[in-house]
C-alpha cells in the first residue's frame, strides 16, 4: 500500500473568477504547491535538486478531471501519492478535496530534466526517498 501525501489550503478571492468560483486554471497552482510540500517531508526540495544534481522536475503531461466546483474561503486539502516510477520520470495521481468530497482528480507526469531539458535518470536520493510513497508498481 502506497503512503500519501497530504496538503491542506484555503481559496482566496484572489483564486476565484466573478463568480466566487475558482477559476480552472488555479488548480495547477494548488497541485504545484502540493507537490513542492510534498519534497519537502521527505527532505529535498526544487532548490536542492537544482542545486546538487543540477536538475529540474518539470510536468511533461497533466490530465485534470474536474468533479465539482470549489468557492472563495473553502478549504481544501491536496492528496498526493506517486503511482509509478520510470528511470527518469514518475507519474503521480492527486485529488482535491473539500469534506471528503472530490473537487479535482489529476494524473501528472514529472520528469527529471538536466539544464538542457534533456531527460535524466532520477537521482537515487530521490528514488529512495520517495519509495515509501509509491504504489505497486515500479518500471525501471
Amino acid at each position: 500500500m502506497h503512503k500519501n501525501f497530504y496538503h491542506n489550503l484555503k481559496v482566496y478571492y484572489e483564486d476565484t473568477d466573478a463568480g466566487g468560483i475558482v477559476y480552472y486554471a488555479n488548480y495547477l497552482k494548488y497541485l504545484e504547491r502540493a507537490r513542492t510540500e510534498a519534497l519537502k517531508t521527505i527532505g529535498l526540495s526544487n532548490t536542492h535538486i537544482k542545486d546538487k544534481f543540477g536538475l529540474f522536475i518539470i510536468v511533461k503531461s497533466c490530465n485534470i478531471d474536474f468533479v465539482k466546483p470549489s468557492y472563495l474561503e473553502d478549504e481544501l486539502i491536496v492528496r498526493s501519492f506517486v503511482k509509478s516510477l520510470t528511470k527518469t520520470s514518475f507519474f503521480m495521481n492527486q485529488i482535491i478535496a473539500k469534506n471528503e468530497q472530490v473537487i479535482i482528480e489529476a494524473k501528472v507526469h514529472l520528469v527529471f530534466v538536466n539544464k538542457k531539458t534533456k531527460p535524466v535518470k532520477v537521482p537515487d536520493v530521490v528514488f529512495n526517498n520517495f519509495k515509501p510513497y509509491f504504489c505497486n508498481t515500479i518500471k525501471l
